[in-house]
């Protein structure tokens, strides 16, 4: 805007120089010249708009040159770059090229070279052929002589291993003849004492250990109010066959621990020889025998009357010996009816008790199989040693022990 364009507002106020009246411009004489200042105002304010339009297109056009200017220099600096590369690479290629030709030249010359050493390797090759050779001749008939002498060694040595092989057999299938006996008692006696300890939840179920005397089950016979009525001494036979011995050991073995009954089971064919046929359990010499088929049955009636006499000795004290009030009560004819009524029912329980039967016959086939497995494993050793011997040694007459599969 320039110094002689006036802007005012119709609103301004002025006072006259004559009266000293003040009036606002837009009152009066001064409209027109509000018009007018309005329309040079107008004019002025375009007029403006067109210098600073003016000066801002001169700026542009400034920067743009500058602008154009630098990339310029740029594009200028990137030739030359350029150019100083593409140079650079031209000199490498030209002695990369120059590098190969003499590779080659080296190569070719190698190539000569190692054709020259394989001929000359190969020809020291035959002489060395030649005198090992002779040399192996030289040593032929040594080497036979010490393979000779080493076969011979190697056949004693093989023949001291067979022997102790077979008599480590021999000590074994004994050993596994034993241990399979002692197993069968084993399985016997862990199913009588899981019996007892099902069906006499009150009574204390005793296991008498390995090697120690006094049978093989103690059974110590408890009331309900948790006094002791007497002891059971058990004594389990798994064999073939009867033995008298049985009852004298058993009565030891009753006088050692202080038992009041001593019962020994047995299988069905280990029975004492004057018991008829089917006959299940009986006293013989004293001592109760019985199969296990009906051994829990008859620890049932013999621990009642074990109960019945301990009432009777606390009914009436000093009425005898112990021992004597129990053999009375053992021998009188209500006991005997009470047996005969047990009796009876042996035959429904049988069937679970031969489920029993089944369950342990099948625990002790299993570990008779597995004894088995160890007699094949020890055979097949011995096939092995008589293969590798052939000829050289007798054959091995190996039997495994009673039972065993082949």
């Amino acid at each position: 805007m320039s110094a002689d364009s006036l802007l005012l507002l119709p609103a301004t106020r002025v006072t006259c120089p004559a009266c000293a009246q003040e009036f606002s411009l837009e009152q009066g004489f001064a409209k027109q010249a509000l018009e007018s200042v309005a329309a040079a105002s107008a004019s002025a304010l375009a007029a403006l708009k067109d210098q600073e339009r003016t000066a801002v297109d001169k700026q542009a056009q400034q920067l743009a040159a500058e602008q154009a200017k630098a990339a310029q220099r740029e594009v200028n600096d990137l030739q030359r770059l350029l150019k100083v590369q593409a140079d650079a690479h031209d000199k490498r290629l030209a002695d990369s090229q120059a590098q190969l030709k003499t590779l080659r030249d080296e190569q070719l010359a190698l190539r000569e070279e190692r054709q020259k050493l394989k001929d000359e390797k190969d020809a020291l090759a035959l002489d060395v052929r030649k005198q090992v050779d002779a040399k192996l001749a030289e040593r032929v008939l040594l080497a036979r002589t010490q393979e000779q002498e080493q076969a011979r060694l190697d056949k004693a040595e093989l023949q001291k291993k067979l022997d102790d092989a077979m008599a480590q057999m021999a000590a074994m299938q004994r050993k596994m003849v034993q241990g399979s006996q002692q197993l069968q008692g084993e399985v016997l006696e862990l199913a009588i004492e899981d019996a007892l300890q099902r069906a006499f939840p009150l009574d204390v179920i005793e296991e008498v250990k390995k090697g120690a005397r006094g049978g093989d089950i103690i059974q110590r016979v408890t009331s309900r109010s948790g006094q002791a009525a007497g002891v059971v001494l058990w004594e389990t036979k798994r064999a073939k066959d009867w033995s008298p011995a049985w009852i004298s050991k058993l009565k030891d073995d009753m006088r050692g621990c202080g038992a009041d009954i001593g019962i020994l089971v047995s299988m069905t064919a280990a029975i004492p020889k004057e018991w008829v046929e089917g006959q299940l359990f009986g006293l013989h010499d004293d001592i109760w025998v019985t199969t296990w088929s009906a051994a829990v049955q008859l620890a049932q009636v013999l621990r009642s009357g074990l109960l019945d006499v301990h009432k009777q000795r606390l009914i009436s004290a000093g009425k005898g010996e112990k021992m004597e009030a129990v053999y009375d009560y053992l021998t009188s004819p209500q006991f005997a009816q009470k047996l005969k009524a047990v009796y009876g029912a042996f035959q429904k329980m049988r069937e679970e008790l031969e489920a029993e039967r089944s369950v342990t016959m099948q625990r002790w086939a299993r570990r008779e199989k597995q004894l088995q497995s160890g007699v094949a494993e020890l055979l097949g050793v011995a096939g092995d040693i008589q293969g590798l011997a052939q000829q050289e040694l007798p054959a091995l007459e190996l039997e495994p022990p009673p039972g065993t599969v082949s």
